[in-house]
């Protein structure tokens, strides 16, 4: 998977160089190679590293929840209503 996502990169990046590097009689064609390119960065690539990288993660860590943000400061957690209340 690593070695499509690069090979998938540099073909992106080369789609993007080559149409800069079109003349300007070509002006349509060029455009079209760098959109290509660029979308198959975008649209391809990004998303299959994206996939690729964040397997077996969880995504509430990531998150900036009062909790995270309260553990980041070094302070205690909040104790709600709901949390921790005896029962009468």
């Amino acid at each position: 998977m690593k070695y499509v996502i690069i090979a998938i990169v540099f073909i992106s990046i080369g789609l993007i160089i080559y149409g800069f590097n079109l003349d300007a009689s070509e002006d349509a064609l060029s455009h079209k190679y760098i959109g290509s390119g660029t979308l198959l960065l975008f649209l391809i690539a990004m998303p299959l590293f994206l996939i690729k990288e964040s397997k077996g993660k969880k995504f509430n860590d990531y998150m900036l929840t009062d909790e995270n943000v309260r553990k980041m400061q070094g302070k205690a957690p909040r104790k709600t209503d709901n949390q921790d209340t005896p029962k009468k």
